[in-house]
C-alpha cells in the first residue's frame, strides 16, 4: 500500500473515531447535567440517612442487574457489532436468559435485604428500587448497548439523555408533590425507570423478528457466563463500599459517603464514553495498546480528567457550599478530601474494560474478585481505625491507590500474556464468531 494511501486511511479512521466519540460524549454531557439536577433533588428531598439507604439499595440493584440475563448481553453486543442481521435471534436468547435468571435474582435480593437492609428500610421500598435497576434501567442499557454496537452512537446518546431527563423530572415531582419519605421516592423512581425503558424499547430497538435458535446460544454459553461472572464481581467490588459503610457506620454515615461517591461518579461519565469507543477499536485491532507509551498516556489522561472534574465540583462547593442544596452543603467541606479517588476508581474500571475487549473475561473476573476482597479489607480497617469522618474520607485516597496498583499489575500482565499456540491477533479470530 502506498504511504499516502495508508496515511489517508489512518486519518479517516481517526476522524471517524473522534466523530463517534463526540456523539457519545454529547450523551455524557447531557447526562452529566441531568444527573446533577437529579442528584440535587433527591439528596435534598430525602434526609441524609434515607438518601444513604436509597443509594445503597440502588447499588445493590446494579449488582443484581448483572445476574439478570446471565451475561447474554455480551454476545448480543458482539452480534450488533459484527453481524446485525442476527440481532433478532440473539434478542430471543437474551429474553429467555433474562426470564430464567429472575428466580436467582430474587433469591440474591432477599439475601442482601436480610443482611444489610432489614430494619432500616421497608421491603416494599427495597423491592421497588431493585426492580427499577434490574428490569427497567438495565433493559434501557441493553438498548443503548445494541445501538452502540451497530455504530448508532447518536441514538444511544439520545436514549441516555432522555432516560436521565425522565429520572430528573421524577425527582423534581417528588420534591414538589410527595411527602418526602423513602417509600414514596422508591415508587417515583420505579415509575421513571419503567417509562424510560418502555420508550427506549418501543422507539429505538432495532426492528427484527425474534427467532429461537438454541444452537447459537449454546455456542455462546461459556462466554456469557464468564462475562456475567466478571460483571457481577466488578460491580460488587465497585459498590461494596456503600454496603460496608451502611453496615459499619449506619445510615447517616452511609448518606454522607453516598453524597461524596455520587459526585465522584459524575467524573466517570466522559471516561465511560471513551471506554466504549476503545473497546470497539480493540476488538478490531488487538495490538492498539502494544506500547507502554500509549498505555501510560491514556491512563494519565483519564486520571487528569477525573481529578479535574472533582476539583471543579469541590471548588464550587468550597466557595458556594449551598449551591447543591442544604444536605449536600453539610458534606461540602469533605468533597476535596478524596481528590485522587476518581482517578484511581476510573482507571480500575478502564483496565477491566481492556480485559473484556481482549476476551480475557475469566481473568477479568478473578482480578475483580481480588480487588473486591482487598477493597473490603482495607475499607473495614479504615472505618475501624478512624472514627472521625475527615480522617477516613482522606484515607480513601490511599485505599483506591492500592487498588489501582494491584489492578494495573494484574491487568497488564494478563494483556501481555501470550498463548504459545496462537498469536495475539489469532486469539481474537479464534474466538467463536456470531452466527457460527
Amino acid at each position: 500500500m502506498p504511504a499516502h494511501s495508508y496515511l489517508i486511511g489512518r486519518l479517516k479512521g481517526n476522524v471517524a473515531f473522534l466523530r463517534d466519540y463526540a456523539s457519545l460524549l454529547s450523551g455524557s454531557a447531557g447526562r452529566l447535567v441531568l444527573s446533577l439536577a437529579y442528584f440535587v433533588a433527591v439528596a435534598n428531598g430525602l434526609t441524609v440517612a434515607d438518601f444513604g439507604l436509597f443509594a445503597t439499595a440502588s447499588a445493590t440493584g446494579i449488582v443484581l442487574s448483572r445476574i439478570a440475563g446471565f451475561g447474554f448481553v455480551s454476545p448480543l453486543y458482539r452480534t450488533a457489532t459484527r453481524r446485525p442481521r442476527l440481532i433478532g435471534a440473539y434478542t430471543a436468547g437474551f429474553l429467555a436468559a433474562l426470564i430464567a435468571s429472575l428466580p436467582l435474582v430474587a433469591i440474591a435480593a432477599t439475601g442482601f435485604f436480610l443482611v444489610f437492609f432489614d430494619g432500616e428500610m421497608s421491603p416494599a421500598a427495597f423491592v421497588a428500587v431493585v426492580v427499577a435497576e434490574v428490569l427497567c434501567w438495565r433493559m434501557l442499557e441493553v438498548v443503548v448497548i445494541v445501538a452502540n454496537g451497530m455504530g448508532r452512537f447518536f441514538v444511544g446518546a439520545v436514549i441516555v439523555i432522555a432516560g436521565s431527563a425522565v429520572r430528573a423530572l421524577a425527582a423534581l415531582l417528588f420534591v414538589g408533590l410527595a411527602d418526602g419519605t423513602l417509600f414514596a421516592w422508591s415508587l417515583f423512581y420505579l415509575g421513571a425507570n419503567a417509562l424510560s425503558m418502555l420508550g427506549a424499547v418501543a422507539l429505538c430497538y432495532p426492528r427484527r423478528r425474534l427467532r429461537w435458535t438454541p444452537h447459537l446460544y449454546l455456542a455462546r454459553l461459556r462466554d456469557s457466563l464468564s462475562v456475567a461472572g466478571a460483571e457481577i464481581v466488578f460491580y460488587l467490588q465497585s459498590e461494596l463500599d456503600k454496603l460496608l459503610v451502611l453496615s459499619i457506620g449506619g445510615p447517616q454515615t452511609a448518606g454522607i459517603y453516598a453524597i461524596l461517591m455520587r459526585l465522584v461518579d459524575l467524573t466517570a461519565l466522559p471516561v465511560r464514553s471513551f471506554n466504549t469507543m476503545l473497546v470497539q477499536k480493540l476488538m478490531r485491532s488487538p495490538d492498539l495498546l502494544a506500547t507502554w507509551r500509549i498505555r501510560w498516556g491514556i491512563e494519565a489522561g483519564i486520571a487528569a480528567v477525573s481529578v479535574a472534574g472533582l476539583a471543579f465540583l469541590g471548588g464550587v462547593l468550597h466557595v458556594y457550599p449551598g449551591a447543591l442544596g442544604k444536605n449536600v452543603a453539610d458534606a461540602a467541606p469533605l468533597v476535596l478530601l478524596p481528590l485522587l479517588v476518581p482517578a484511581f476508581r476510573n482507571l480500575v474500571e478502564y483496565q477491566s474494560e481492556l480485559l473484556y475487549a481482549r476476551g480475557r473475561t475469566t481473568i477479568r473476573a478473578a482480578i475483580m474478585a481480588l480487588v473486591g476482597l482487598v477493597k473490603a479489607g482495607l475499607l473495614i480497617a479504615l472505618l475501624r481505625i478512624y472514627a472521625d469522618e475527615t480522617q477516613w474520607i482522606f484515607g480513601l485516597n490511599a485505599v483506591f491507590a492500592l487498588l489501582w496498583l494491584g489492578s494495573a499489575l494484574a491487568s497488564y500482565t494478563a494483556l501481555d500474556w501470550r498463548d504459545p499456540r496462537r498469536s495475539p491477533s489469532a486469539t481474537l479470530r479464534a474466538a467463536p464468531q456470531p452466527g457460527e
